[in-house]
């Protein structure tokens, strides 16, 4: 092994035979190694040197192994830290893992389990390190908890910023899982509220009567019970942003009080005597269309109108499908990090699946999708196999039916056609279906992208 792919480990041990043991096995296991006995002294290595592994004594002469861990665990790309302490020591070596140690052995040491602890945490360190560049890559794509950069994602972000600075209610419309509160949370990031309260509720998450004391409050001894005055989402989120999913679920009695507040900007808790003056920016969001509730007075059509003068919709994964590797992806780093798996990527027929997959739950659904195959997954590539049975197994109509369709068509032709020809008759049929699109073509087809475009290119240059 050269120089150039060898990780460095740093050993900080002041006993002289035991350091030249550890040495020793380091550099039998293609490390390069820096052996000090000292904290000071290794302190010294961290920046100079970039180590990607630690591993110290807790007991050394000068300051300890401790004020060592907690220097390197104030680097911006700390190396891993593993954790060598006598027998008697096992609460120091537990507040050291407390600390951010990764890995902890006991003297006397065994050099088969040093060898296995070592390629755990330099395992660790290589998992934070393709976690971080995965994030700086992100970095351009991300905005506020989002991810995109399909053009319709960037005309969204674009709307929120714009948005952001006006004071009017935002009525948010969009599929169920699409994100409808991360995009309330990223207006009232962007906006001149940012500092203060976000806060949500699912109007369908209460029963009727309870969601006037929970908005309005009440005062005490307002109704059996009411033993203390409360305070609601109104005063709660004053100065800031009340966030209302599923409003088309909002009773009719409680919409008109909810239309008084926008037009008057006050509010009567529930055996108030007077009104309270509040200063609340309503964000709203459904899943269906309120103009048509509005039209079947399922829905208050003034209060509609009154919402409906800054409206963000929210596009479904199908309608963004270049995002869906980025948001895969980005669902891969953010899953194996917070688990500590090896997971590093989705191998090539997961991800054509995922592709191929229409999403009804969209987002929400690539999501839980991703997190169920990272705790599957005991490699570093989800394949085929970690994802649930549903996407795994699902195979398009439209590629059932376009099959079928141009059987029929063929049989109307006196000539049976080549192999060679049906195949480019096949890609040209779907390609038709899917209105141009090679990315839908490749993943409708079961073949990479690569794949679709040689044969293209063979068909062309015949």
């Amino acid at each position: 092994m050269t120089d150039a792919v060898q990780e460095r480990v740093l050993l900080v041990e002041d006993d002289d035979s035991l350091r030249q043991l550890l040495v020793e096995e380091l550099e039998d296991r293609g490390l390069q190694v820096r052996a000090l006995a000292s904290a000071e002294e290794a302190v010294g290595s961290l920046e100079s040197w970039e180590p990607a592994l630690v591993v110290s004594d807790l007991r050394l002469p000068g300051a300890d192994g401790m004020a060592l861990l907690r220097r390197v665990k104030s680097m911006q790309a700390a190396p891993a830290f593993l954790v060598i302490t006598a027998f008697g020591s096992i609460q120091q070596a537990v507040a050291a893992l407390k600390e951010g140690a990764d890995e902890f052995l006991t003297k006397p040491l065994d050099l088969e389990h040093f060898a296995l602890a070592v390629g755990r945490a330099l395992e660790t360190r290589r998992l934070r390190d393709e976690v971080r560049r995965f994030q700086q890559l992100l970095s351009d794509d991300r905005f506020h908890g989002m991810l995109g950069r399909s053009r319709v994602m960037r005309g969204l972000f674009d709307q929120i910023r714009q948005l952001a600075r006006a004071e009017g209610p935002v009525l948010v419309i969009g599929e169920s899982g699409t994100g409808k509160e991360l995009v309330a949370r990223a207006v009232h990031a962007e906006s001149e509220r940012a500092g203060g309260p976000f806060l949500a509720i699912n109007c369908a998450g209460l029963p009727a009567e309870l969601l006037e004391s929970e908005f309005f409050g009440h005062v005490a001894g307002a109704f059996t019970g009411a033993n203390r005055a409360h305070k609601g989402l109104f005063q709660q989120a004053d100065g800031g942003t009340l966030f209302l999913d599923e409003i088309g679920e909002m009773p009719l009695p409680l919409q008109a009080k909810l239309l008084r507040v926008l037009q008057e900007g006050t509010i009567r808790p529930v055996g108030a005597e007077r009104e309270l003056s509040v200063d609340v920016r309503i964000i709203a969001a459904s899943n269906r269309p309120l103009e048509t509730e509005a039209g079947r007075e399922a829905f208050r059509e003034d209060l509609f109108f009154r919402l409906e003068t800054f409206i963000l919709q929210v596009p479904p994964l199908r309608d963004r499908e270049e995002d869906l590797e980025l948001l895969a992806a980005g669902f891969v780093a953010h899953f194996a990090a917070r688990g500590g798996r090896p997971v590093r990527g989705i191998a090539p027929a997961a991800l054509e699946q995922l592709r191929r997959y229409p999403f009804p739950g969209n987002v929400r659904e690539l999501q839980n999708a991703i997190e169920r195959a990272v705790t599957f997954c005991h490699g570093r590539s989800i394949e085929l196999e970690h994802l649930p049975s549903r996407i795994a197994s699902y195979r398009d109509d439209k590629a059932r039916s376009a099959g079928a369709e141009l059987l029929a068509e063929l049989s109307d032709g006196p000539l049976l056609p080549t192999l060679e020809e049906l195949e480019l008759r096949y890609i040209e049929h779907v390609l038709k279906l899917v209105d141009g699109n090679k990315r839908r073509a490749a993943a409708l087809l079961g073949i990479g992208r690569r794949t679709l475009y040689r044969r293209l290119g063979e068909r062309e240059e015949g």
